[in-house]
């Protein structure tokens, strides 16, 4: 193995992704040989040097994939200033892993959680326009007239946003929204609707590109095979 810049390595020992593995070593939260390091340049022999993370030495791990239906009350995040119970609580393994992407800590559905950091960039990265779908219910009908400004977009944080397609499931209904979307910003889909003065009462992930946990219980969930996880990425390059 060559030198890595430290951002991948990191995200090569199920750390973090690269995006998050920067913010962790600009917070001097890494160690190398000893040395705390700031700098985002810096790169890594992985059979010489001795990397450390908040003092725990940290080495590459083999690449693991878990597909969770996130309950309500729970943090999304490796872990919680407040000792709240964390999603990766859930998850019995003995890889250090991380989510990919962040759910509210009310809002329940599909997420992954993994230790892989390509993989998880590959996901969020805006480039690859990878589909989220959500079930929302929200305080009022939502009218014809901003279900098409939904869709045609309208500004938040000074960006143009959008829903790729908007449906009601259930008949007479209109409180009760499907949408996707390949936004990742937190808090989007709230965000979205509360421009137009809505209130989101329930939000749910039903799936986030192929992956779709909503037939099983909250909290359970299943390891994935990593030859499903090659299937998709060959599908996206």
């Amino acid at each position: 193995m060559t030198h890595l810049r430290l951002n991948k390595y990191l995200s090569e020992c199920g750390i973090a992704s690269r995006r998050k593995a920067e913010e962790l070593i600009v917070q001097g939260r890494i160690q190398i040989n000893g040395k705390t390091v700031t700098d985002l340049s810096v790169r890594v022999d992985p059979n010489n040097d001795m990397v450390r993370f908040d003092g725990d030495i940290i080495k590459t791990a083999r690449k693991v994939y878990f597909l969770l239906n996130k309950p309500k009350g729970v943090i999304t995040s490796t872990k919680d200033e407040k000792n709240r119970k964390t999603v990766v609580d859930l998850i019995a393994t003995h890889e250090a892993i991380f989510p990919i992407g962040r759910l509210d800590f009310n809002t329940t559905g599909t997420l992954l959680l993994t230790n892989d950091g390509d993989f998880a960039n590959l996901l969020m990265h805006p480039r690859n326009k990878i589909p989220r779908e959500y079930s929302v219910i929200l305080d009022r009908e939502l009218s014809e007239e901003d279900k098409f400004k939904l869709l045609k977009g309208i500004y938040i944080e000074n960006r143009k946003s959008k829903f790729n397609t908007i449906s009601f499931p259930k008949k007479n209904n209109f409180k009760s929204v499907s949408v996707t979307t390949e936004e990742g910003r937190n808090h989007f889909v709230k965000n979205i609707f509360s421009a137009l003065g809505y209130t989101v009462k329930s939000l749910h992930r039903e799936r986030y590109g192929d992956f779709n946990a909503s037939r099983m219980k909250f909290g359970e969930y299943i390891q994935l095979r990593e030859k499903d996880i090659h299937k998709f990425i060959s599908m996206i390059k």
